[in-house]
């Protein structure tokens, strides 16, 4: 089995001109998320793993795997809000 990562239900999402706007109706919050957040927030949808989610963005900025931590971080944070939800495939 493996990780895989999707946005959670019952978000309103509302793109600005540097990256989103979350409102999220269960816990009656509002999230910012700057470009790069929304972009990891974007793949998020069900199909992929955190590593492939970080190996995609750091080739999208040609990093090098120099960001990879904060990009996991990103991640986590995105778990830890309840914007993103892990589940096995």
């Amino acid at each position: 089995m493996t990780e895989v990562l999707a946005r959670a239900e019952d978000l309103d999402v509302n793109e600005v001109p540097d990256g989103y706007v979350i409102y999220q109706t269960a816990t009656d919050r509002v999230h910012y998320l700057n470009k790069t957040a929304a972009i990891v927030f974007e793949l998020c949808d069900g199909a992929r793993g955190p590593d492939d989610i970080v190996m995609r963005v750091s080739e999208m900025f040609e990093l090098n795997g120099q960001a990879d931590v904060e990009i996991k971080d990103c991640i986590q944070s995105l778990l830890n809000e309840g914007l993103v939800l892990s589940s096995s495939k």
